[in-house]
């Protein structure tokens, strides 16, 4: 029976949030946790990164750096080393003091935007599957989420199959109303490991202008990206480095999680507006960490080259043992995700079979649907992190393997 307040007779939780239970994520952890399977559902790496960059987080500790609150902007240092390494990369010249705000990870980022840019009865297109706090906060921000679905595609080429989820342009322009106010893209995107491409990223550009949309890229996965894709920042095509929202975060590209570092750049406009709203979340966080990062986006190319060698190691070596396992695999262009279909398996309810997967094969996976509007439209995915250990990527093929018979 539903709690209610004695004056209002309604239950406690905000009815915007009413949709939105315990995450996904919460409840496959548990379920790893309590069967003792591998846990390849969370997005999270099973070992830190660079040394030298967890001993600059230490230095900074005992050097009395950010153990009291920083600048509600972010560090001096890190704003500094975010421009260079936007600049370094990509050509993007951005004003360390006016087009950079630090936030407690890519997560706040996010929220402070759209609590910041939406008003009520707005709509945001964003691409499905998303990233669940994507419809939460567009719901706390009072706003209309209006997803338009990455569907799967299947292409020959010199008798390879190559597989991939790919956006619908006419879709995506259909979608815009009167009412839209903002587009929110993720790539490289998860959960599909799909990375857009020039073409798909001019036509977003072309339509965010001709409709004068605004725009928030989520690119935290900008370091992983493989074989023959190219991360492209949106902000870097015609027409949108003043209207569009870029959102970065140490976590992935350094294997960080649990610092929480991110970050916004934008015009000076946008992020003044996104700071008004990012000072009443968290106001500042991860003082120390943010000096540490500022050190990490520093290091040599050859750091980003390892780092994508090796998750494109153990992409393939995840991969290779799904497919064996009988499932129909959705090779990533980027992120360290593997989408799958499960139909091949005999099953069709990806809720169900990641339910029962961890007493079947001793392995936790992520339902897709659980990122859809359309939740029939993602009733047969599942998805697998492999963004660990070697040894545990290998132990996870050999129990699926149960799978196939």
């Amino acid at each position: 029976m539903a709690v209610m307040t004695s004056s209002a007779r309604r239950p406690l939780l905000n009815r915007r949030l009413a949709e939105f239970g315990t995450t996904i994520f919460a409840e496959m952890s548990a379920l790893a946790l309590s069967t003792g399977s591998i846990n390849l559902g969370q997005g999270f790496p099973d070992t830190d990164g660079p040394e030298e960059i967890r001993e600059a987080a230490v230095r900074a500790l005992r050097d009395g750096r950010g153990n009291q609150y920083p600048p509600g902007p972010g560090v001096p240092e890190l704003r500094t080393a975010i421009t260079a390494h936007q600049e370094r990369r990509y050509g993007l010249g951005f004003d360390p003091d006016t087009e950079v705000l630090v936030t407690a990870g890519a997560t706040e980022a996010i929220a402070a935007a759209l609590l910041a840019l939406l008003e009520p009865g707005d709509e945001v297109i964003a691409l499905e599957p998303y990233y669940d706090s994507y419809a939460a906060c567009i719901a706390m921000a009072g706003g209309t989420r209006v997803p338009v679905t990455l569907r799967p595609h299947e292409e020959t080429h010199d008798g390879v199959v190559h597989r991939r989820f790919r956006l619908d342009l006419d879709e995506l322009r259909d979608a815009v109303t009167d009412n839209t106010r903002l587009l929110l893209i993720n790539t490289p995107h998860n959960p599909t490991g799909t990375v857009l491409t020039r073409e798909e990223l001019t036509a977003i550009a072309e339509l965010a202008v001709e409709r004068d949309l605004l725009v928030i890229t989520d690119e935290v996965y900008e370091h992983l990206v493989f074989d023959e894709a190219e991360h492209i920042p949106l902000a870097t095509l015609p027409g949108m480095r003043g209207r569009t929202v870029t959102i970065g975060s140490a976590g992935k590209s350094f294997s960080f999680t649990g610092w929480k570092v991110g970050w916004v750049t934008a015009a000076p406009d946008l992020v003044a507006a996104v700071r008004s709203a990012k000072q009443f979340l968290t106001y500042v966080a991860s003082g120390p960490f943010q000096y540490a990062v500022a050190e990490a986006l520093a290091l040599p190319d050859t750091y980003f080259e390892a780092f994508r060698a090796d998750m494109r190691a153990k992409r393939d070596l995840l991969g290779a043992g799904l497919a064996e396992a009988g499932f129909t695999v959705f090779r990533p262009a980027g992120t360290y995700f593997i989408t799958t279909d499960i139909r091949p398996l005999g099953e069709s309810d990806g809720f169900a079979f990641c339910r029962a997967l961890p007493e079947r094969a001793g392995v936790v996976a992520i339902p897709n649907a659980v990122f859809y509007d359309h939740r029939d439209v993602g009733a047969p995915f599942v998805r697998f992190a492999f963004c660990k250990q070697t040894s545990v990527l290998e132990e996870a093929v050999q129990r699926l393997k149960t799978l196939a018979g």
